[in-house]
């Protein structure tokens, strides 16, 4: 092992180091210069957004203390944490920035189970794997259903009801409390309930907001107290125009920014009750087709499942499929198709079914 082999950052450690360096340069102000640099480190990968997201909810949990613990600061002493150096510099600052990303989520991680823990204030993550949906019922009554793949994190405090959705989809049936409002964030777009039920899904392209009952207000997402103008984000930048509310049986489609985009006026879209039913369906774990390629079909099924199906002819792959099943049991699914005597099922295992052409 070469000297000071030991001290070099996994990957990892570098990506979370350097989120964290990210966060301290923005907090102090960023020159339109590094500004671009910054946006750069972000898009080239998931990653890199996903660390600084951590680092910046951790950040904003920490300035709560100000309204629970009075005699504390604000916002962290930025002179105790603060690395003197810009992102992209020696690879030496790396185990040290990574302590204070560290130590930045430890703290938020204390202050969560132990000074937010009193009264009716409470901080849960919710998530699922490919395969699994979940419905919860919140504290205050408020009902949440999970779609496959799907993170959300609640936060209640005295004053408000705030979920992240950090990725997926998710249906929300809100308990009316007008002391309390109830917020779903999701990428840079803020919804606002207004004693209601609604769906959100998020994807790397846009946000989708659908109103199954009553209003809600989407807006940009707040950004932070302590960010300059010159350091806000697209979003706050986008100078998106939203409608005034949307109302029961209306679809929102809100596209992400790119670089340098601009999106000015958003207009809603009725749903019929027949296609209101059809997207919502998911929440009783069903999957719905219309002359879908059975390619495509196969595919959704091993999304959502541990046994897995596999084409074992070409031919099939275009064969058109079409009604509603069950996401959870791909073996009827399977029998459905046996019965049409065009495709016979083979079982090697327990975990896969193998479709061919009856010949």
């Amino acid at each position: 092992m070469k000297i000071g082999e030991k001290e070099r950052p996994s990957e990892h450690e570098a990506i979370e180091a350097t989120a964290a360096t990210w966060l301290f340069e923005k907090h102090d102000g960023l020159t339109p210069e590094y500004a671009a640099e910054f946006t750069r480190w972000l898009e080239a990968d998931p990653r890199h957004r996903a660390a600084f997201d951590r680092l910046d909810s951790a950040w904003s949990t920490l300035e709560e203390l100000r309204d629970y613990r009075p005699e504390s600061l604000r916002h962290p002493d930025c002179d105790l944490i603060r690395i003197p150096a810009r992102p992209k510099r020696s690879p030496l600052l790396f185990p040290a920035v990574a302590a204070v990303a560290a130590s930045l989520l430890v703290m938020a991680g204390w202050w969560f189970t132990n000074g937010r823990n009193t009264g009716s204030d409470s901080h849960q993550v919710f998530s699922t794997d490919a395969s699994a949906y979940q419905s919860i019922t919140l504290v205050d009554g408020s009902k949440l259903h999970l779609n496959a793949y799907t993170e959300v994190r609640v936060q209640y405090t005295p004053a408000e009801r705030r979920v992240r959705l950090v990725r997926g989809e998710a249906f929300f049936a809100v308990a009316k409390n007008k002391a309390r409002p109830f917020s779903v964030l999701a990428g840079d777009v803020a919804v606002h309930a207004i004693g209601t039920a609604f769906n959100v899904s998020l994807a790397a392209a846009a946000v989708d907001v659908v109103v199954s009952e009553g209003k809600v207000k989407v807006t940009d997402i707040e950004v932070p107290a302590f960010f300059s103008s010159s350091q806000l984000g697209s979003a706050a930048r986008s100078g998106r125009q939203y409608p005034e509310l949307l109302v029961a049986n209306e679809w929102l489609h809100i596209p992400t920014l790119g670089k340098g985009e601009m999106v000015h006026s958003l207009s809603p879209k009725k749903l019929d009750e027949a296609t209101m039913r059809q997207t919502l369906l998911w929440k009783d774990a069903w999957l719905v087709f219309t002359e879908t390629p059975l390619s495509e079909v196969v595919e959704q099924f091993n999304h959502h499942n541990k046994v897995q199906l596999i084409l074992g002819d070409a031919e099939l792959a275009a064969r058109p499929v079409g009604g509603n099943f069950h996401a959870n049991n791909p073996e009827v699914f399977v029998s459905l198709l046996v019965q049409t005597r065009e495709i016979a099922a083979e079982r090697p295992d327990a975990d896969h079914i193998v479709l061919r052409r009856v010949k």
